[in-house]
């Protein structure tokens, strides 16, 4: 049984990963340490289904809701989330196989070369180019679902903060645009997660149902911030989970 006042943190953490993921991803920063203080003795593999569980119900409201006020361009981003739903499943199947230290240098070098590049270009996504997306795009789409699903599958710090950038970077989005598309591929990829944990017995429901309706009310609001204040408001968000997540990855690779 878990006391009401750790239930009452798992809510507010949730609530708040929904608010954040919602506009440039990164719930997971919030979601996961609060899992692991509030249930320490959890298996690592329970606290990933619990959290995955949760978040899908607030990265598909996000989805629904940007999808209902942005112009989504499906031709790039279905192609993206199919590939990415099938290889997180491979990618939560490969857990127990790799190493996943072998990762974290290679992550915190990506995360720098990404904030850096968004920090340097000034104009970086403050234009969406309203491209017409044709089959090179489909294929580009179906290679970085591929290679984003299966990392988060496999890991998953900092997915919704590199699908961004991928979708302003190849695809010509702004990055209000590229949050929206980036919260579709998101959908997939937790999906499959989800399916691999809930077939190995590895959610705790009743805790990732309260979770859930939690992130869903801070998606809600999340992606109502978003919106009212456009791809500026967006890119310094961006800018300031992938400096959180930064740190985070700097601290765990050389403490």
């Amino acid at each position: 049984m878990i006391p009401g006042i750790d239930l009452l943190f798992l809510a507010g953490a949730a609530f708040l990963a929904g608010l954040v993921d919602a506009v440039v991803g990164g719930g997971g920063l919030v979601m996961i340490p609060a899992l692991f203080m509030a249930l320490p003795q959890a298996p690592v593999a329970t606290i990933f289904g619990t959290n995955k569980f949760a978040a899908i119900f607030g990265t598909a409201s996000a989805a629904a809701r940007y999808a209902r006020n942005i112009r989504v361009p499906w031709r790039t981003v279905l192609p993206a989330a199919l590939a990415a739903f099938i290889f997180s499943f491979f990618g939560a199947m490969s857990v127990a196989l790799l190493p996943k230290e072998w990762l974290r240098p290679l992550v915190l070098l990506l995360l720098l070369a990404v904030a850096g590049y968004t920090l340097v270009h000034k104009d970086f996504g403050s234009i969406d180019r309203n491209r017409q997306h044709g089959t090179a795009d489909m294929l580009w789409a179906l290679l970085l679902g591929a290679v984003i699903g299966f990392y988060d599958g496999f890991f998953g710090p900092g997915t919704g903060s590199f699908l961004i950038f991928l979708f302003v970077r190849f695809f010509g989005m702004d990055f209000l645009r590229a949050s929206s598309a980036a919260k579709v591929v998101n959908v997939g990829t937790n999906g499959a997660a989800l399916i691999f944990f809930s077939m190995t017995g590895h959610v705790l429901w009743a805790v990732a149902a309260l979770m859930a309706v939690c992130n869903v009310a801070g998606a809600l609001l999340g992606t109502r911030l978003a919106l009212r204040h456009g791809s500026g408001f967006v890119r310094w968000m961006f800018l300031a989970v992938a400096a959180v997540l930064i740190a985070k990855f700097g601290y765990d690779t050389f403490a």
